[in-house]
């Protein structure tokens, strides 16, 4: 049985939607995999007068008989109803009825004529009902350029939109309960917080086990999914598999990514661009830094099996076959800690407001020529500054000097005048004594393990 975790918020929102006596229109969004389709089937699972209805790729004719078969068998009535979205969809108005339309860019894609009559209908007649439309898209470009924007028919009709984001640290644990942290953080760094994915994970196995069976042999379910994806997301798909290798082999700014991927650096932003609206890769800048001004963007692949997949599995399939059962040992154990080590500091940074009891307007990386931070926290008391280290040895003093002398770099328009900064450390293998020694000396230091980023 499938395992549904979380999204709690989403569902109670729905349920007040659907238990409202005025009318509501709901869009569901967001990136495939992420449980949007079973989202809504839980949130209706009790509700006696609710129609799904799932759309295929198929003729507009054929999509309009498939939608009339299957609110009929809820709505008998409708079977003397002309064979029309208008007529049909006012009939389920008078019935106050509960109507679910997934994957609705199948519906555009064969008629494009279709928000318009539906923005027609709602208009006139359901509006006035106690019926809830929900619009359920994967094709995030669709539903933003189609139902979403300012020039779609649809825009300004929703009393409510979904876009559903990967699952965090804590509630992709649930998949794998048994896990120590380590195990775990490592565990989300290859999986993410992707339902679908998270649902190959057999708990009583080793990670090792899990990846070996469930990514890297060639019979599992997941050795080809970020290649079936990209090809059912974009039309000539080879330029965009050398980018996101580029990027899931370190490559962060335009210039380092286009010499990897052998392409003119003047094309790369709209292959990026592209990219980014399939939200696989993101775009950060300095957290001090404007969102609009800033010329120093890195980019990077937001999905980690994406990221894993392209760093291990895309071309390298030949090896993998050779090595078998023995890939993981050999090619990905050895590797992982570096691997682990970039998203070990996106969960820091998320984890920050929850462990420092401060009032944050940002947190991020930052850096200037030279300088970095793992983690940069701004707040109305001053700057926390932290460094991460996913290695195998104790954190000593060395580290926290570092730090001292890094974050003395940072300028903040912002910061007040007598600001304290926080120095804040995060570690796979602990700390040296000398370093929790002078941690417990001064108030202006705190060391966290990984037990504590993933509450």
């Amino acid at each position: 049985m499938e395992q549904f975790v979380d999204r709690d918020v989403e569902r109670d929102q729905l349920t007040d939607c659907y238990e409202s006596e005025t009318a509501d229109f709901v869009v569901i969004y967001g990136r495939r995999r992420l449980g949007k389709s079973e989202l809504v089937r839980q949130s209706i699972a009790d509700q006696e007068d609710a129609v799904y209805y799932q759309a295929v790729e198929s003729t507009a004719q054929n999509q309009l008989e498939q939608f009339v078969e299957t609110a009929t068998a809820q709505f008998p009535s409708l079977q003397n109803v002309r064979r029309d979205w208008e007529a049909i969809l006012e009939t389920l108005g008078e019935e106050n009825a509960i109507v679910v339309i997934d994957e609705f860019p199948f519906l555009i894609e064969e008629d494009d004529s279709l928000p318009s009559r539906i923005q027609r209908v709602w208009d006139t007649k359901l509006q006035e009902t106690g019926m809830t439309l929900v619009l359920v898209g994967s094709s995030i470009s669709v539903m933003e350029n189609k139902v979403l924007s300012g020039s779609a028919p649809l825009y300004g009709r929703r009393t409510a939109t979904i876009d559903l984001k990967p699952l965090d640290v804590a509630d992709a644990r649930k998949f794998f309960p048994g896990y120590d942290p380590e195990t775990a953080i490592t565990t989300w760094a290859i999986y993410g917080g992707t339902p679908y994915y998270l649902q190959t994970i057999d708990p009583d196995e080793t990670l090792g086990t899990n990846v070996q069976q469930g990514v890297l042999s060639e019979q599992s379910l997941l050795y080809s999914e970020p290649e079936f994806l990209l090809r059912t997301e974009l039309r000539q798909p080879n330029t965009y598999f050398s980018i996101l290798r580029a990027l899931a082999h370190g490559r962060r700014t335009p210039n380092e990514i286009a010499g990897m991927a052998g392409i003119e650096s003047g094309s790369l932003s709209t292959y990026l661009q592209k990219l980014r609206r399939l939200r696989l890769v993101e775009r950060h800048i300095p957290v001090t830094a404007s969102p609009t001004a800033s010329k120093r963007g890195r980019y990077r692949i937001a999905a980690p099996l994406f990221r894993f997949w392209f760093r291990f599995v895309y071309g390298n399939q030949d090896q993998l076959r050779i090595l078998g059962d023995t890939a993981y040992d050999e090619l990905i154990a050895p590797e992982l800690a570096d691997y682990v080590s970039p998203l070990f500091e996106r969960l820091c940074q998320r984890a920050l407001p929850h462990l420092i009891d401060r009032r944050f307007s940002d947190v991020g990386q930052w850096w200037f020529k030279e300088h970095e931070l793992d983690v940069l926290g701004l707040t109305e008391s001053g700057l926390v500054a932290g460094e991460c280290k996913f290695a195998s040895q104790p954190v000593s003093e060395g580290v926290l000097a570092d730090l001292d002398r890094t974050a003395s770099e940072v300028r903040w328009s912002e910061e007040p005048a007598d600001g304290e900064t926080l120095y804040v450390l995060f570690s796979r293998s602990g700390y040296t004594d000398d370093l929790k020694n002078t941690a417990d000396a001064r108030d202006d230091v705190r060391l966290f393990e990984l037990s504590d980023i993933i509450y």
